[in-house]
């Protein structure tokens, strides 16, 4: 039996030690915390896991959640214009249907289950902070030693890869706030939704239903860009202030959120995060002092801005990949050439969230603006950018170049031209010009460059 040593207990990690276990493996886990100090401890991520994500989980039968969580069928933009004295108003505002139901469970709940659930099914689990010297000592005991925890000393193994990392600082200071008694939204009352507010030289408001462990809840999430007018959050440790300035900052960038928000409470005192971190990607493979090799997991090694709600859905992906690539192996030695092409399969996954999160940090272009306005105005646009999130590869074909953005909304200006032209014919009184749709467009689209 081959033996492997996973070291980090989170998406990535847990999930990779029970698809393992499950194939027979003799697996030890380390974790910094047990499951009890993770149940009672802070928050850890604003995760909103899509269906492809989700379906890894299903495949390992370890969705325990499934039934609890809310399920989030769609996905909604708002993008704020120009100051005026009543704030902030509303340029654009749509939401597009998911295919498949996406969910978000607080990690407290789901790391401190799924440890819980490794240790039932026989695995060895060590409450340790693991070193590189401890790594070093361990690497001829385990086939096989894979690093899902990043932070720290760790992270020193893995260095960064210049060619794939744009950015040298963080682009976005995080602000979480995990909240019960969130009304609605009343555009859409019976539809669970995540909801993106894009603020221009501010940054972006996320809101997502979430299951936490006191049940139903939202996360109120901020992207603030760094210095401006959304980054108040560093050095603030008091729950009940950090939750005032997110209110205060809703209220004046994004009115129409905080209009459902003025009865929202803490679900807990560990239900605020806050902080910052460069996006990277690193080698996948350490070098111990020894001469032995690890391989990197998830975001040890792709470490992405939260923006684009990417994280977990990388992680499972990645857990799943390692899964498939250290089954086909056989019995054969995990070499550097094995890590490679291993990591090499994730990264024909994780190139294009990194890509695309990479691109969403930056001011939108104008084809983007445009984009974003028509997705108002036409459903199919409004649904294919929502689904991008279970999918980011299907954004290489209408979004990062002007002429494939151009082209995919002429394409959907005319199907939705005709849509309403089929439409009219069978309504008594003529029904809709479907010069109309054409023309709402370039309404929207005009609105939305006045965030420019």
């Amino acid at each position: 039996m081959r033996r492997m040593l996973i070291v980090g207990a989170g998406q990535s990690g847990l999930q990779l030690a029970l698809g393992l276990q499950a194939q027979g493996y003799e697996v030890t886990l380390m974790s910094n915390r047990t499951a009890d100090e993770i149940r009672v401890g802070r928050v850890m991520s604003t995760q909103c896991m899509f269906h492809t994500a989700l379906q890894h989980e299903r495949d390992l039968e370890i969705n325990f959640w499934e039934e609890q969580a809310p399920r989030i069928q769609g996905l909604g933009v708002s993008v704020a214009g120009p100051v005026t004295p009543l704030g902030h108003p509303r340029l654009v505002d749509w939401v597009g249907e998911l295919d498949g139901c996406a969910q978000s469970v607080d990690q407290r709940l789901k790391m401190a289950g799924w440890m819980d659930a490794f240790e039932r099914r026989g695995g060895r689990l060590v409450i340790h902070g693991a070193t590189v010297s401890d790594l070093n000592f361990l690497a001829e005991r385990y086939d096989l030693l894979l690093v899902a925890a990043g932070k720290g000393e760790l992270g020193s193994l893995f260095g960064r890869d210049a060619t794939r990392s744009p950015y040298t600082s963080p682009q976005r200071a995080l602000a979480v706030a995990y909240v019960h008694g969130l009304a609605p939204r009343l555009e859409h009352p019976d539809l669970e939704a995540v909801r993106c507010n894009l603020v221009p030289d501010v940054g972006e408001l996320y809101v997502m239903p979430a299951l936490t462990a006191s049940g139903r809840a939202d996360i109120l999430f901020w992207e603030a860009i760094p210095g401006g007018p959304a980054d108040v959050f560093e050095g603030v440790t008091d729950p009940s202030e950090h939750l005032a300035l997110t209110l205060e900052l809703m209220e004046w960038f994004t009115p129409w959120e905080y209009g459902r928000a003025t009865r929202v409470e803490l679900t807990d005192a560990g239900g605020t995060l806050s902080g910052r971190y460069t996006p990277t990607v690193r080698d996948p493979i350490g070098r111990l002092p020894g001469g032995g090799l690890v391989l990197g997991v998830a975001d040890v090694v792709v470490t992405n801005d939260p923006l684009t709600g990417q994280g977990s859905n990388s992680a499972a992906k990645c857990a799943a990949s390692y899964l498939a690539s250290i089954v086909e192996h056989g019995d054969r030695p995990f070499d550097e050439a094995w890590m490679r092409r291993t990591f090499a399969r994730f990264w024909a996954t994780a190139r294009h969230v990194t890509k695309w999160t990479n691109a969403m940090l930056a001011p939108p272009p104008d084809h983007i603006v445009r984009l974003l306005g028509a997705a108002g105005q036409l459903p199919a646009v409004a649904h294919r950018f929502a689904n991008g999130f279970d999918d980011p590869a299907d954004f290489e074909n209408f979004f990062y170049e002007p002429d494939k953005t151009a082209a995919y909304l002429e394409e959907a200006e005319a199907a939705g031209a005709a849509e309403v032209a089929e439409d009219a014919e069978d309504a008594e009184d003529g029904g809709t010009d479907a010069a109309d749709v054409g023309d709402a467009i370039d309404t929207a689209s005009e609105a939305a460059e006045q965030v420019g």
